[in-house]
């Protein structure tokens, strides 16, 4: 079994109105991530992502490109430990 990991990340730049969460959402899936994403009302995207810890991390290279429309200026980035409670992977509000 492959190491386990999760993070969370705070996501800065042009990252709301631009479809950051639902391709986030998207690309977790396509990864087979759990956790979830959100707007901040700072403007900010912050996500939490949860699975095998090199898709994590190929997961965190994609947050630092987002979406074709998006344009990022920087990703905060804290790893936390594996809880495994995260099954799915969603849209918060």
């Amino acid at each position: 079994m492959a190491d386990q990991a999760r993070v969370h990340v705070l996501i800065e730049g042009r990252v709301q109105g631009v479809f950051f969460r639902a391709s986030t959402r998207d690309e977790a899936r396509a990864r087979g991530l759990g956790g979830w994403v959100r707007n901040r009302p700072d403007g900010r995207v912050e996500a939490v992502f949860e699975g095998d810890r090199p898709v994590v991390e190929n997961m965190l290279k994609w947050c630092h490109k987002g979406p074709p429309y998006a344009y990022v200026d920087r990703v905060e980035v804290e790893w936390q430990a594996y809880l495994g409670d995260l099954t799915d992977f969603r849209i918060v509000y």
